[in-house]
């Protein structure tokens, strides 16, 4: 079933998510329904608080054809070695904005795939950038955070023009 998902400046975007229990059926099915959602915006990223389910859950596939999807669930990352590297970021919630965003090209996760079980892989490269764009998610934040506050301020009024536009 697809998702709504949540438009910036919708304040249950900061929302800070809880730790999921136990991976149950309910769980799978939200990984499933945000897959589907993912794949129809389209989009490469996705996670649970975008479509205001406050759990740390998060799905990701960068793959051309969608058909290598990564599930994270309660995923801890550590930040890897390197310098940092600007990487262009768009987001689902933040339809039409791109800017800049400096994050490392490395990092190391540990999370419980779809089935509850526990795993532990490195990233590089645009999956370690979506990665930690995905688990700011999870933790109330949006990669607009990086960003000046003339920036911040300028994409708000963008994005509030634009829904102005679609209500009317």
């Amino acid at each position: 079933m697809k998702l709504k998902i949540l438009q910036f400046p919708d304040p249950q975007l900061r929302t800070v998510a809880d730790p999921v229990a136990s991976v149950d059926d309910s769980i799978r099915k939200l990984v499933d329904d945000m897959l589907e959602t993912m794949y129809a915006a389209p989009g490469i990223g996705l996670a649970a608080t975008q479509v205001n389910v406050h759990k740390r859950v998060l799905v990701i596939d960068i793959s051309e054809e969608q058909n290598e999807p990564w599930v994270f669930i309660n995923p801890e990352i550590e930040i890897g070695e390197g310098e940092l590297q600007a990487m262009q970021e768009g987001c689902l919630s933040i339809p039409d904005v791109y800017e800049d965003v400096s994050r490392v090209e490395q990092v190391s996760v540990r999370a419980l795939d779809y089935h509850g079980e526990p795993f532990e892989t490195e990233f590089s490269g645009l999956m370690a950038v979506c990665l930690q764009h995905e688990v700011d998610h999870i933790n109330g934040r949006l990669f607009i955070d990086y960003l000046s506050q003339l920036k911040r301020s300028r994409i708000r009024k963008k994005v509030e023009k634009q829904q102005r536009q679609k209500a009317s």
